[in-house]
């Protein structure tokens, strides 16, 4: 087989390509940095030749053009697995709507034909000399969706680094319908803020990590900052296994903190399902075979995270209440962020041997009026949206501490939940949890 003449045979230009996209179709971009900057756009130009075209993406890091030249929704429907900061703007004004999911069960949507799809489109690094195209830096349920696919078209990018895929890392150029090329830089998150408060959290859970642990680690100020803790640290062999890769990571391998040498499996070798961060971090991955990347089903699988025994996990939340439950989605019916791989880290880490769950918030925020309000409330009533159930609430923590709450009653929980609000909201959160029947008379004020 001649790879080279099937390429050229399939080379066209953006334009060309998006006429595969009929009336009612669903288009796919995947998710991440798969997402194909230049066919968006010129399928957003074919704004008033089609009809009813709803586009499935997640986790935009710039703006998404057939949103943008269809601000009435007149023709796309944008669809997102997981919201951004720039999703998020669209969920406000109505033009996306969130899918509900588990990350461990997305590229099951797609085999199981609950996610439709008729032409894939996404953007993967150059053709290598046997007709193959990497996915660099989006591994996460990729396969699955070119593989429900209808019609598939590359946007090739040669600034896509080429990662080492454990499997489901590429697409031979047979497999393809249309190919396009861009040769426009990746896009790259904005940089995070480290608050005084990220730290005095990360501060909170750094006694509880060890040497030879395999860490998974959420992204913001707060992870970034035990990152930058870890590293100043004596602590060493710690191993990296983590549905997304972001710059924190990228402080612990510079460090010479992670060597992946203690993991019970894969022995030597990161593994991440989805990257986002600094061109600094991309060039770490370019062709580095001591970090694969690998499917959710397998990265976000517990009965894989339990095989860990000293497995630590590390995320954000938005708020949790006296129960233990915990909302990372939501703030009343605002949506944020998405479910994401969470829960599948809570459960793995519980039924690892040693495993530990972390989930962190500041005990207040400041709305929009400038009041002070605490993140730690009587019960959730407002739509917030529970991402882990009280059942399984793990470690929680604030800037004033960490709370076990595994095994607790629910006066137990009350008790522990409160110590970690901020001080001017205590009082307030003991008198809820006596009308909830959940205060016990001789517990401490």
């Amino acid at each position: 087989m001649d790879v080279q003449a099937l390429y050229r045979s399939k080379l066209c230009t953006p334009e060309e390509a998006v006429r595969l996209v009929k009336d009612g179709d669903w288009v796919d971009y995947s998710q991440g940095m798969s997402f194909p900057a230049a066919l968006d756009r010129a399928l957003a130009a074919r704004r008033d030749q089609l009809r009813d075209i709803k586009v499935r993406s997640a986790i935009s890091l710039a703006p998404v053009q057939v949103v943008e030249q269809d601000p009435e929704g007149k023709t796309f429907t944008y669809v997102p697995w997981h919201c951004s900061a720039q999703d998020r703007k669209y969920v406000d004004r109505g033009r996306a709507f969130y899918t509900p999911m588990l990350f461990r069960h997305c590229g099951r949507y797609y085999e199981r034909g609950y996610a439709k799809v008729d032409v894939a489109m996404v953007t993967v690094g150059p053709m290598d000399r046997h007709g193959c195209f990497n996915f660099g830096l989006t591994n996460c349920a990729q396969r699955e969706v070119l593989e429900a696919a209808e019609r598939i078209v590359l946007e090739v990018n040669p600034h896509m680094p080429y990662v080492v895929g454990l499997e489901g890392d590429s697409i031979h150029v047979s497999q393809v319908d249309r190919i396009v090329e861009n040769d426009a830089p990746l896009a790259h998150p904005a940089p995070v803020r480290v608050s005084e408060i990220d730290r005095r959290i990360a501060a909170n859970i750094f006694p509880y990590l060890r040497d030879g642990i395999t860490l998974q680690l959420g992204i913001g100020g707060m992870p970034n900052a035990l990152g930058s803790l870890i590293a100043e640290s004596d602590l060493k062999d710690l191993g990296m296994h983590t549905e997304l890769m972001s710059d924190g990571y990228l402080t612990l391998y510079q460090a010479g903190k992670i060597t992946n040498a203690k993991k019970e499996l894969w022995r030597g070798k990161g593994l991440f399902g989805i990257c986002s961060g600094s061109q600094e971090l991309y060039d770490l991955l370019d062709r580095n075979s001591g970090i694969l990347s690998a499917p959710m089903r397998t990265v976000n699988d517990p009965a894989v995270i339990r095989q860990f025994q000293n497995f630590v996990s590390i995320n954000g939340c938005i708020a949790f209440d006296l129960y233990g439950q915990v909302c990372s989605e939501t703030a009343g019916l605002r949506h944020i962020s998405g479910t994401g791989g969470q829960l599948d880290f809570v459960t793995g880490a519980f039924e690892a041997e040693n495993g530990k769950a972390f989930l962190a918030v500041a005990s207040t925020h400041t709305d929009k009026n400038g009041v002070r309000r605490s993140n730690i409330l009587p019960r959730f009533t407002q739509g917030d949206v529970i991402t882990t159930p009280r059942a399984q609430a793990p470690y929680l923590v604030t800037e004033y501490g960490v709370a076990n709450l595994s095994g607790l009653a629910t006066w137990q929980r009350a008790e522990a939940v409160i110590g970690l609000a901020h001080p001017d909201f205590r009082e307030g959160l003991i008198r809820a949890a006596e009308e909830q029947k959940i205060w016990r008379q001789s517990s401490k004020r």
